[in-house]
């Protein structure tokens, strides 16, 4: 199988992930608060890679078992700038979701697919033309998709939404910089454990969470924390690798259409007209970002 195809696979899997795991996030903030939500659930995801990382390396060990110091510090500088920016990224997110209509939050929060190329170019980063023509369709499809109220009506949570977006796209970046330097699977329990405990300060200092809390909530926290975190972001270290950033971006972006679908499914809503033209732009966008 061609790389490139295998690599978009494996992004689409995550962004399906992802998607299934916005119905996780909305429950879960009916017991425990966003900063809780995203400490345990990167905790956690950090925790099940471990086992993970010991299983890879006994079926494939590496050849040169020394691993020089400026190695090791990439890795650790890389999972710590990742774990800053998705700690950052998700909590906002979590804020965000709470004050906002669920389809504003999917638009305002998919729109790291226009910033990522509007920020690769300050790092070098040339997009072709079909590239840009799939942006400019996915942020079409997002709409459609997302919107059915007054956008304009600006409010406190789409204002974090917006950061949200702006700082994912910075993560996107980031992994684009240090994937092909590190192993991707380290770097991501890395990311998780910086993140969850980052997020531990906020959350002892503001929520004082109770652990029968974090025990109702434990069905969501355990859907995020080993699919949507332990699985999902690794996925996208791993696919990410010789991707394009713009691409990668327009097929993570496909988590709002799978998160309408998982919302049929799951809460028995129905797609209207709208949506259903929302799909088949965001769909269009990412074939022709794929076009050689």
């Amino acid at each position: 199988m061609d790389m490139k195809l295998k690599n978009s696979l494996i992004l689409f899997l995550t962004a399906f992930i992802w998607g299934t795991a916005f119905v996780a996030q909305s429950v879960g903030m009916d017991y425990v608060g966003p900063f809780t939500f995203t400490c345990v659930r990167s905790i956690l995801g950090g925790v099940v890679l471990l086992p993970c990382m010991a299983v890879l390396k006994r079926i494939n060990p590496p050849k040169d078992v020394r691993v020089s110091e400026g190695n090791r510090s990439t890795l650790l500088l890389g999972g710590v700038c990742c774990g800053i920016a998705l700690c950052v990224g998700s909590n906002l997110q979590q804020i965000g979701i709470m004050s906002t209509a669920v389809g504003k939050s999917g638009f305002i929060t998919a729109f790291y697919i226009i910033l990522v190329p509007v920020l690769g170019l300050f790092f070098g980063k040339r997009c072709k033309l079909t590239v840009w023509i799939g942006v400019l369709l996915a942020i079409a499809g997002l709409y459609f998709l997302c919107v059915t109220g007054d956008i304009t009506a600006i409010e406190r949570g789409d204002i974090m939404l917006f950061f949200c977006a702006l700082t994912f796209s910075v993560h996107i970046l980031v992994i684009d910089h240090f994937s092909p330097m590190v192993d991707g699977v380290k770097m991501s329990c890395i990311q998780f454990f910086v993140c969850g405990i980052l997020s531990a300060i906020p959350m002892l200092l503001f929520e004082h969470p109770q652990t029968h809390q974090i025990l109702n909530a434990w069905m969501p926290i355990l859907y995020a924390g080993v699919l949507s975190c332990g699985v999902g972001y690794t996925l996208q270290i791993i696919g990410q690798k010789g991707m394009n950033p713009t691409i990668a971006s327009l097929i993570l972006s496909l988590e709002s259409v799978i998160s309408v679908l998982a919302g049929m499914v799951v809460l028995h809503q129905q797609l209207t007209g709208r949506e259903i033209l929302g799909c088949v732009l965001m769909f269009a966008a990412i074939l022709m970002a794929q076009l050689p």
